[in-house]
């Protein structure tokens, strides 16, 4: 057949395929290049789910009137002029496409007023036909009107949704923008009616925003992430924003936000180290939630690999998968028993860009505790010191408590015993309320921290195999195991590699030396080549002690002594991720008094 040229009309239209697949992509475009243009308020109306009509209108810095034509041209742009300006680029659009592959398939107009022209230029596109610019009264800032869209492509039109599928989409993608945007005004319009209103706020971390998008739960657990690192080549990483404490998960990831420089974005790497940070303290097939704002030289980040821009390419990806891992994961152990304000931040600027990854410092919130039971002060003395930790272990007898001193101000968060409750559960006084913590989960987690914690001290010990195993695998995963012989080395594996598909493993990690040893290998060179690191063998060991540290720890039905109680408590204000069991579940929880009041009409 012969080749020939396609004309303009038809190379939009197929432009249009990839960047335009809804509504909600014309407004994601048209509201990013607003916000390029410096826009402190949006404006968008739509009709029928925007099918019919989208208006955006912004109070940014204009188009000038000669460059009006060149605005629905086909990758004309403002944002990038070298090859250099690509690979840095920092505007949320920059390929000159979004224009007139929309224009292509609607019925399209531009209005726009410079701040110093003295009246708006408007220019009118339908059918791939571009109008002359012709005058126009307009405030300062740019309005682009979309109609009837998909019009003059009716295959397209028919995979278009109902009206309010089609409106979900575009709210789903403003509330990513409000989220990554506080400081710019969102007013939302839809069939002539106020829809919804975000107000421009000065931070997102006032919390205002995150109670708008993500609501009133996700933001009583939310724990404040703010990190930084320095790299060899001194350039920085820093991972800021809320997660959302393991208590509080999800049935999908529908509350899982990431930003990189301010552009929303999914990554499979970044994702991947999220799951790993949450994979000690979730039930399995639960999603943690999570709004996470990642920042670092626009060089070290490809934006030009997806035509709408959803994914992103790292430069060094391991050492951001690494990064952010090590991050959540360190955020998530100070997720102690007893912890009544979720807070973590790093300990000072300084430390927050300390090379090699920062300082860390995790203070435990005090409550103003005022109530006491009948303990004396030298008998906590003993129990700050540990004492009473060799209690719980040894089963000693309950021994007899003085009255109650009413001015120590020293009370610890989780309080102290005063009952336990069907052989479950402790009962424990503290200020202001009453703590119940479910005494086989809480010690299990502390078991399970002193077993992770010893084994870590020991490192991974190979144990080799009596007869050399031959193991056939991909030759691009033979081609991981020659690449990474030392990380597999430190792992416990001792390999050989004796042909392009095969391997020959002469040692395994010594605590797994009982389970298939071919499948985990083959599974961690899986992760290897995607991830760039593995967290197979931690996880399998993991799984193994968590099974010791379940039969290891106190039964129900077990009557423990109020010492024992109490040193069961301390122990748990001491141990990371004590707010859950090696399961997800949680270990305590805590009620109010003035919850309690009401639960018998007290007061009224």
């Amino acid at each position: 057949m012969a080749i020939r040229q396609l004309p303009d009309v038809l190379i939009n239209q197929i432009a249009a395929g990839e960047v335009v697949e809804r509504p909600a992509s014309v407004v994601k475009e048209l509201v990013e290049n607003a916000l390029d243009a410096g826009a402190g308020r949006v404006d968008i109306d739509l009709e029928d789910g925007g099918i019919r009509l989208i208006r955006i209108r912004d109070d940014g810095l204009g188009i000038a009137p000669e460059d009006l034509p060149l605005a629905v041209r086909r990758h004309a742009t403002s944002k990038i002029a070298t090859l250099d300006d690509l690979e840095g680029v920092a505007t949320l659009g920059f390929r000159g496409e979004a224009l007139p592959s929309i224009a292509s398939v609607s019925r399209f107009a531009l209005i726009s007023r410079p701040r110093d022209a003295a009246h708006a230029l408007a220019i009118e596109v339908e059918g791939g036909a571009v109008g002359a610019p012709m005058p126009r009264a307009h405030p300062q800032g740019t309005t682009v009107e979309v109609r009837d869209l998909f019009y003059n492509v009716p295959a397209r039109r028919k995979f278009l949704r109902a009206e309010r599928t089609e409106l979900s989409h575009i709210e789903d993608w403003l509330r990513q923008l409000a989220l990554a945007r506080p400081d710019v005004e969102l007013r939302v319009t839809h069939n002539g009616k106020p829809s919804r209103r975000w107000k421009g706020e000065r931070d997102l971390l006032s919390g205002e925003r995150l109670h708008e998008a993500l609501g009133e739960e996700f933001v009583r657990h939310a724990l404040r992430v703010d990190h930084g690192s320095v790299d060899g080549d001194g350039r920085g990483l820093r991972l800021q924003g809320w997660i959302a404490e393991p208590s509080y998960n999800r049935a999908s990831t529908d509350q899982q936000y990431l930003f990189v420089n301010g552009r929303a974005v999914r990554d499979r790497g970044v994702a991947h180290a999220v799951r790993q940070a949450y994979a000690d303290v979730l039930f399995h097939g639960r999603h943690p939630a999570y709004v996470l704002f990642l920042s670092l030289d626009p060089r070290r980040v490809d934006v030009n690999v997806h035509p709408a821009k959803h994914e992103v390419r790292f430069r060094d990806g391991r050492l951001i998968h690494d990064f952010v891992y090590r991050t959540l994961h360190e955020a998530l152990a100070q997720t102690r028993a007893g912890t009544t304000i979720p807070a973590w931040t790093p300990a000072s600027p300084a430390a927050q860009l300390a090379p090699g990854g920062g300082a860390w410092n995790a203070p435990m919130p005090q409550a103003p505790l005022g109530l006491q039971v009948a303990e004396t002060r030298e008998a906590y003395a003993a129990l700050y010191a540990g004492g009473e930790t060799a209690l719980l272990e040894r089963g000693a007898a309950p021994v007899a408590m003085p009255a109650a001193d009413p001015a120590r101000p020293d009370m610890p968060p989780l309080g102290f015993a005063i009952a336990q409750l069907h052989g479950i559960y402790i009962l424990s006084e503290c200020a202001g309320g009453l703590i119940v913590v479910d005494m086989h989960a809480a010690h299990e987690r502390i078991v399970y921290e002193k077993l992770k914690a010893a084994h870590d001290g020991e490192g991974l010990r190979a144990q080799p195999l009596l007869v050399p195993v031959a193991v056939a695998v991909a030759e691009r995963e033979a081609d991981v195991a020659d690449r990474e012989a030392a990380t597999l080395a430190a792992l416990g594996f001792d390999l050989t590699r004796t042909g392009p598909q095969s391997l020959l493993l002469r040692s395994v990690p010594a605590l797994l030396a009982q389970g298939d040893a071919e499948r985990l290998l083959r599974d961690v060179l899986v992760d290897l080549r995607e991830h760039g690191e593995s967290r197979r063998i931690t996880s399998a060991r993991d799984e193994l002690l968590a099974t010791m540290a379940c039969h290891g720890s106190v039964r129900a039905n077990r009557r423990l002594s109020i010492p024992e109680m109490n040193a069961l408590l301390r122990e748990m204000e001491a141990t990371e991720r004590s707010g859950q069991c090696n399961h997800g579940r949680p270990t305590w929880a805590r009620f109010d008094l003035a919850e309690i009041d009401r639960w018998f009409l007290r007061g009224r």
